[in-house]
């Protein structure tokens, strides 16, 4: 949920990690720099480099990403796209703009939290409403969308999926399902929608804990 004083850390390194997905044969990696969200500033550069350097993935990588020079870094690390979160929400020109100038690269992330967007690190609330914003940006150029559920994120309770179809009906841009992934039940709910604008779910802290194994999730993936 964003708490950085109630984190889990796992002892495998991104590097090793990305290695076992590439090994079970996924091809998208989603990546967020917790560093750079709390600071701002792009914190682990390298680690992007030498993942992208090492497997052939198309990433996609946020946090912290608030100025063209950051989308450029990461753009010439050779990730496929850059999120853009906070300083989008801040500044719709700063999207607008920046999807102008990187086209087909900007993912934009919607972290939402009873129905209203949070910013920096989620510890800080906006007054948008996450419908009426996207109402005001859809027609950018946003490649990608990624809808979190702030109160689903890492609870492993299940997504937001109603909410989440509700962006997709609007959303101008593919939208990818993230937060709260438990079991690979949430896998099959998800593509059982068979909403063409649900481009994929994101699965993170249900692999790391050991609820969805690896293996599992290449044979509903391929199903």
């Amino acid at each position: 949920k964003g708490d950085f004083d109630n984190k889990t850390e796992y002892k495998t390194s991104p590097v090793d990690q990305a290695a076992k997905y590439k090994d079970h044969g996924f091809k998208n990696l989603h990546i967020v720099d917790l560093d750079g969200a709390l600071t701002g500033e792009i914190v682990n550069l390298d680690i992007i480099e030498e993942i992208v350097s090492k497997f052939d993935l198309k990433i996609e990588i946020g946090g912290g990403v608030r100025t063209f020079e950051s989308i450029q870094k990461y753009i010439d690390s050779g990730a496929e796209k850059v999120i853009l979160g906070s300083a989008a929400i801040k500044d719709k020109n700063f999207l607008k703009e920046g999807c102008s100038k990187f086209q087909n690269k900007i993912a934009l992330g919607l972290d939402a939290k009873d129905g209203y967007l949070s910013i920096s690190g989620w510890k800080e609330n906006s007054n948008h409403s996450t419908l009426e914003f996207l109402e005001d940006v859809n027609d950018y150029g946003i490649s990608r969308l990624i809808y979190t559920d702030i109160n689903k994120d890492g609870t492993k309770s299940s997504p937001n999926i109603e909410e989440t179809v509700k962006i997709a009906e609007i959303s101008n841009c593919p939208v990818l399902i993230s937060g709260g992934v438990s079991s690979i039940d949430d896998i099959k709910k998800a593509k059982e929608l068979n909403n063409k604008n649900i481009e994929g779910i994101i699965v993170g802290k249900a692999i790391y804990d050991g609820d969805i194994e690896l293996d599992e999730l290449v044979k509903e993936i391929d199903a």
